[in-house]
């Protein structure tokens, strides 16, 4: 497996496993048996939240990487939460889950699911945004570290924030000191490109940067020239964008256009998952 090193001293596959679904439209049987075939394939950065699973992903992903943390680059984000509408729903995960994997089956595949990537979705009832102030971002964090089992994140992201940072200083002095305690590694901010004007002011004072990029959705060509070469972080890379490319097709041009990034794939349909694993090999082979 191809690894790029984000921040210096921190190596990641290039190939990243999204959390997001896990304990939400993915059951514990199947997101463990994902879990496992990608750190088998040499997947090892995995991208999680407070608000993934229902509050749930992190202590999952705890428990199944026990042993393994230093095979694993762990990112994880605060900002958004569970919240009590989350633990009344727990009990009744399972019932929705089949509920609507039949409405899939039947129906196109624009539907309501568990676990969203967009800005607004059913999920958001079931989560809060919390202040984001250096209190919250220490406390938050804090329930990270204490959920997944470990001492440090590699990676800590502000979560998709819906409005400018006010107290951007506040959080950047935060970062700082949780780097010199040797709890983070280094920090960033997870947001939609929808959003980007609303950041703009202090993007480049991050360590890196996480956010939406598919081949062919608008401004793609734009982010190639700017961002190409840098590291980043990008997620939904198969959603939206051009329909003329197959998924394999879109994770070559990903990793052609940016090749010091890491590409995040939910990926819990085992098949698919080698296949995307299989796309990186097949691009790398190709450039050798």
């Amino acid at each position: 497996m191809k690894t790029v090193e984000l921040v210096s001293g921190i190596k990641s596959s290039a190939l990243g496993f999204g959390c997001a679904p896990i304990l939400g439209s993915v059951d514990k049987v199947k997101a463990q048996r994902a879990l496992d075939c990608a750190l088998d394939c040499g997947i090892t950065h995995l991208d999680l939240a407070r608000s993934y699973g229902y509050g749930e992903a992190e202590e999952f992903v705890g428990k199944r990487i026990k042993g393994r943390r230093d095979r694993v680059v762990l990112a994880s984000k605060f900002g958004v939460q569970a919240n009590w509408k989350a633990a009344l729903f727990r009990p009744v995960k399972p019932l929705v889950r089949v509920m609507l994997d039949t409405w899939r089956r039947q129906s196109s595949p624009e539907k309501i699911t568990l676990t969203s990537n967009k800005p607004t979705s059913v999920a958001d009832r079931f989560h809060d945004r919390i202040p984001l102030r250096a209190m919250q971002m220490r406390q938050s964090l804090e329930k990270s570290l204490r959920a997944l089992n470990t001492d440090y994140l590699d990676y800590f992201f502000i979560h998709e924030p819906q409005e400018d940072l006010i107290y951007f200083d506040e959080l950047a002095l935060t970062a700082e000191q949780l780097k010199r305690e040797g709890k983070i590694r280094a920090w960033g901010l997870a947001y939609f490109r929808s959003q980007e004007p609303i950041h703009k002011a202090y993007l480049s004072n991050f360590d890196v940067l996480q956010f939406d990029n598919s081949p062919g959705s608008p401004g793609y060509d734009h982010v190639v020239a700017e961002r190409g070469s840098r590291a980043n972080i990008l997620f939904s890379p198969l959603s939206g964008g051009t329909k003329t490319m197959t998924p394999s097709e879109k994770l070559n041009k990903l990793f052609e256009d940016f090749p010091n990034s890491v590409v995040l794939c939910s990926m819990f349909n085992q098949q698919h998952l080698k296949n995307n694993i299989e796309s990186i090999r097949s691009f790398n082979n190709s450039i050798l």
